[in-house]
């Protein structure tokens, strides 16, 4: 111990005197350097002190640095900016980096810093799960620029996202390819011969252009295979040296026009046999996941609902069917499935998952307690688009179903052909009978709403608050604002999408596709620019685990002013691990150790609690809590409301109940 004390102390004494001499070389600077060092601003307060640099290092950083020979003719960059002007690239959130440094320049000084405007983010998958709220608002894809290999690692779980989801997204990655050009050191562990590979399994397409017309011909192709149905991200490595080089034939250098593709739509043959079978059909059913790309995609799914008084199964991918209508009928859905003679998937992500069921039940096999949801008899109708872009690693595309009709087309293109097709199918001496089928779903409706409102009153003055509350209390304070849901609900019982009136194609956007941590808060952010430029008022309940893995999405909101109103779902805990360890303890026969339930162990967030409204404040947002009494949750929702009308982000910390 004596001899720890005495190294402790030789230590401390060493440390003080390398102290002296930095010191020392300090005040050889000159006296801007010094000054330099020292100054504060008026009022501010002032900061501990910090080694004072080098003479060397204080020249080097205030110094005016040596004038550099002037390139001559036009930066490549500069027609690169011009190529992604042509395409209407609203953003382009990023986290800077010097192996784009040219593009970067470029796009800020020559190309103004508009179409697209530099968003500074504090992480690359942040900057990706963006640009994937933001198409699914907008519409329109972002352009998002990663450094060589280090953050296009960062990058990859929120480009799976996307891929999973079925959202395009432009992803750049810059790279220094010449190995006899590049700097040693750092460029070198950040490059690869081949970057595009870390991300090719769950990509729709690649490139690396070697030329600027390559890239012109590159950038295009991409956009326009992204916006292709199936949408998915693209990639295009995009060589530094390239960037920063130049040209004299500016005026050759042409850019091709962007024309989009019709999408694929389904083969006559199979929408006339999928048409007769759901006009014949006594209790059709329609199950919908990722099927309405815009408003008009809602409008025609309610207008084949209506047409065969069928009930709508709405698995929420996106906001595919008005819960408002009567036909929307998710809470009985596993009884009308069984019931059903003609099921017609509409972009499904897990076909087999929605008409079978599997029971974690520890079967010695792993194989789970399986049954079907349908009579044998059933017929299978799909349209996906995804058909076209299965890839053979990645599971996305789930296990495999026997489909009896079966459309490789999108969805929503392939609308407009059945509905006709169905119209002009249905037996005149049916339809009585599919009218009646329609009043019957009407009074299953009201009774499922009633019975989802008294659900949702239990324990409503609980502390920690209930979810239904929490989700109502915000309601409360939006309800007659042009609102819209960015966050997902699926972690806390589905209470909006259950209880908020949705008929807008904006009223909520679905989840992360691949169901990766960290996709809630800078997707509501994405999509709170998109509403921003709509004039909508954008809310997100995010859960707390999530917003662990990506918090610096706060800060670019408040630095961007982009105005979210964020509801924190803080169970302190990652809940759903929390009962996947209590189902292993039960299967298992495990007997508390000394009393204690240790399933906790590992997947709570406390001791220390997180104190999200500190973190946020601490990031420039409005905030408010933590707040457990449900007393109290009224009159904070409503400062909060205000700040985000008057432009701002805010953050609300509501301590509730698990689920």
């Amino acid at each position: 111990m004596a001899r720890e004390e005495s190294q402790i102390k030789f230590n401390r004494r060493k440390f003080l005197a390398g102290v002296a001499i930095a010191g020392a070389a300090g005040a050889a600077a000159p006296p801007a350097a010094r000054a330099a060092t020292t100054a504060l601003t008026p009022g501010t307060t002032p900061r501990p002190s910090a080694l004072r640099p080098s003479a060397a290092v204080a020249a080097n950083e205030t110094a005016t640095p040596p004038a550099m020979a002037k390139s001559e003719g036009v930066p490549a960059s500069d027609f690169m900016v011009d190529v992604i002007k042509s395409l209407d690239i609203k953003y382009m959130p990023c986290n800077p980096a010097d192996s784009f440094r040219g593009l970067h320049e470029s796009l800020i000084n020559y190309g103004g810093n508009k179409s697209p405007e530099f968003l500074t983010c504090t992480h690359e998958e942040a900057a990706v799960a963006m640009a994937h709220g933001y198409f699914k608002i907008a519409g329109k894809p972002l352009m998002v620029c990663v450094h060589g290999t280090v953050g296009l690692q960062h990058a990859a779980m929120a480009i799976y996202n996307a891929w999973c989801d079925r959202v395009p997204v432009i992803v750049v990655g810059g790279n220094d390819l010449d190995a006899s050009k590049r700097a040693p050191g750092v460029p070198t562990f950040h490059s690869a011969q081949d970057i595009s590979s870390l991300v090719r399994d769950f990509t729709k397409w690649d490139d690396q252009p070697v030329s600027l017309p390559h890239f012109a011909q590159s950038f295009v192709r991409a956009y326009k295979l992204a916006m292709t149905p199936p949408h998915e991200p693209v990639m295009i490595a995009l060589d530094a040296a390239l960037q920063e080089s130049t040209t004299l034939d500016r005026a050759k250098l042409t850019i091709p026009r962007y024309v989009p593709t019709s999408p694929p739509q389904g083969d006559g043959n199979a929408v006339r046999e999928a048409a007769r079978l759901l006009a014949n059909a006594e209790r059709p059913v329609i199950v919908v996941d990722k099927c309405a790309r815009t408003e008009n995609g809602v409008k025609l799914l309610v207008e084949l609902a209506e047409a065969l008084q069928a009930p709508v199964i709405d698995q929420k991918g996106r906001m595919n069917f008005p819960n408002t209508h009567y036909l929307s009928q998710n809470a009985r859905g596993r009884a009308l499935l069984g019931q059903a003679d003609v099921i017609l998937g509409l972009e499904l992500s897990d076909y087999w998952g929605t008409v079978n069921g599997w029971i974690d039940n520890g079967d010695d096999d792993g194989s789970g307690l399986q049954e079907s949801h349908v009579k044998p008899n059933a017929k299978l109708i799909s349209i996906s688009s995804i058909l076209l872009n299965t890839k053979a690693n990645y599971q996305d595309f789930q296990r495999f179903q026997v489909v009896d009709v079966e459309m490789a087309a999108d969805a929503e293109a392939t609308l407009p052909a059945l509905i006709e097709a169905v119209k002009q199918a249905l037996p005149a001496n049916q339809r009585a009978a599919v009218e009646a089928r329609g009043g019957g779903l009407k009074k299953a409706w009201s009774e499922t709403r009633d019975r989802t409102r008294q659900a949702a009153s239990y324990a409503w003055d609980a502390s920690p608050i209930s979810t239904a509350r929490m989700a109502m209390e915000v309601y409360a304070q939006i309800k007659d604002l042009d609102w819209s849901s960015v966050g997902g609900d699926r972690q806390f019982s589905a209470w909006p999408t259950r209880l908020w009136p949705m008929d807008k194609h904006y009223h909520h956007i679905g989840g992360p596709g691949g169901y990766g941590v960290g996709y809630g808060l800078p997707a509501a952010v994405g999509a709170a620019l998109a509403n921003r430029d709509a004039g909508r008022f954008s809310v997100s309940f995010q859960p707390d685990g999530d917003l662990m893995y990506s918090p610096g999405a706060l800060w670019t909101a408040a630095r961007h002013k982009i105005p979210l109103l964020t509801v924190m779902h803080n169970n302190r805990g990652y809940h759903q691990e929390t009962m996947h360890v209590q189902r292993m303890s039960n299967r298992r026969n495990r007997v508390a150790y000394l009393g204690k339930d240790l399933g906790p162990l590992g997947t709570r967030i406390e001791n220390p609690d997180i104190d999200y409204a500190k973190l946020a404040s601490a990031l420039g947002v409005y905030s408010a809590g933590p707040i457990t009494e449900p007393n109290e949750l009224a009159p904070a929702l409503k400062k909060a409301v205000q700040a985000v009308k008057a432009g701002e982000p805010a953050l609300v910390d509501v301590v509730t109940q698990p689920r």
